[in-house]
Formats: structure tokens, sequence, C-alpha cells
């Protein structure tokens, strides 16, 4: 069934609840996912986050059991782990600077004015602070991906029901000065055992979703 719009995309997907262990997302597919994550938007283009897509059977089933037993970690077969930076500091900043400079020819004044007066807000603020700050920016990535992924008409579930810190341990994020912040298997839906499938898509309405301040 080919989709022909945005509309039709969004209501074709939703949080699979039981994946069919038998299908395997084709890479191409996967790399088309990873590359709207890559290009989505973040604050100041930081993009404070890595993603680690997971193929290994062995390392999921052990994310499995500190995610509330949820069938998809395994059943899907890939699993993208959103990890942000634990805290904003000069050299991950610097980095971006540098980057920027190397693809747009050249050391740019205002760039670099810009990026010192982000570092003088940031850097003094508490880590937490900061890691919830990037945690956002992967979430705004991970909405593309969604969106990529019913483009592919490749299921999707955001996961934010697992322990972090036991996530953190299994992948060893924290020698990376990373955090676990949201999972997100990749499959194809079982038809015949998701109870969530025939069900009709609830949102709020218009009226109450919006308010318009002219």
């Amino acid at each position: 069934m080919a989709l022909d719009n945005l509309s039709e995309l969004m209501n074709w997907r939703y949080a699979t609840k039981k994946m069919d262990p038998a299908k395997a997302v084709a890479e191409g597919d996967v790399s088309r996912i990873l590359d709207a994550i890559r290009m989505a938007p973040t604050s100041s283009g930081t993009q404070p986050f890595e993603v680690f897509v997971i193929t290994n059977s062995e390392v999921r089933a052990e994310i499995r059991k500190v995610a509330w037993d949820q069938a998809q970690i395994t059943d899907g077969s890939h699993l993208l782990v959103f990890a942000a930076w634990d805290n904003y500091t000069a050299p991950r900043i610097d980095a971006v600077v540098s980057q920027m400079e190397d693809e747009r020819g050249g050391a740019n004044p205002l760039l670099s004015q810009y990026y010192d007066n982000l570092k003088a807000n940031y850097l003094p603020r508490e880590a937490d602070v900061n890691y919830e700050h990037a945690a956002r920016q992967a979430y705004i990535a991970l909405g593309f991906a969604l969106m990529a992924a019913a483009e592919a008409q490749v299921d999707s579930t955001p996961m934010e029901g697992f322990d972090p810190a036991e996530v953190d341990k299994i992948l060893g994020l924290k020698d990376k000065g990373l955090r676990s912040v949201i999972l997100l298997p990749l499959g194809y839906r079982d038809t015949s055992g998701d109870w969530l499938l025939p069900m009709k898509k609830v949102r709020k309405s218009e009226e109450k979703m919006f308010q318009r301040i002219d």
C-alpha cells in the first residue's frame, strides 16, 4: 500500500505493540531513517547526542530485561538507542565550530562570537540542566525518525519505559560521556497479534489542542 501524503503517513503509523520477528528491515530503509535523524534540527546546530544502532541479539535481549520486558526490542530487527551528552563542554562545542569552519571554507568571526556566547551561557550551568537540554534535542530527531520510518512503511515504537542507568551500563555510555534518553525499535507489525492495530487512532480535537492568538 503506497501512502501519498503526510496525513496518510501519520494515520498509518502507531506505536506498534507486536512486531514480526521473521521480518527484518532492509538496510537501505534503516539508512534513510538514520539520515533523517542526522539532518534533524538541533539547538545551535550542536547535535548533542549519538544514536546506537543495535542488531546484536544478545545486547537487545539484555536491554529488554531492563525495559519492562517489551518484546519489540527483540522482535524488531533493529533497536535505536538515543543517547544525549551528559554535559556541554568547551571541547564539544569547539568541535562543532571546527567542523563548520572546515566545511564552510574557514573561520568566521560572527560564528566564533556566537559560540563563545553559547559557551558563556551553557558551561556555568549544572550538568543535569545541560543533559536535559541535550535530551530535548534528541527528541526532535526522534520525531524525524518516526516520520522517516512511516514514509518507508517501517514500524517503530518510541519507548521511555526502561531503566536508563542499566542501559547506560550495558552500552558503556558513562565512559563516552553519554546518557540514554529513549529507545526506538524498528520492524514490521504482526497484523495477527497486535491488539492495538485495529483500534481507532484517538487525538484531541483541533479546538482542544490549539489556541489562536490573533
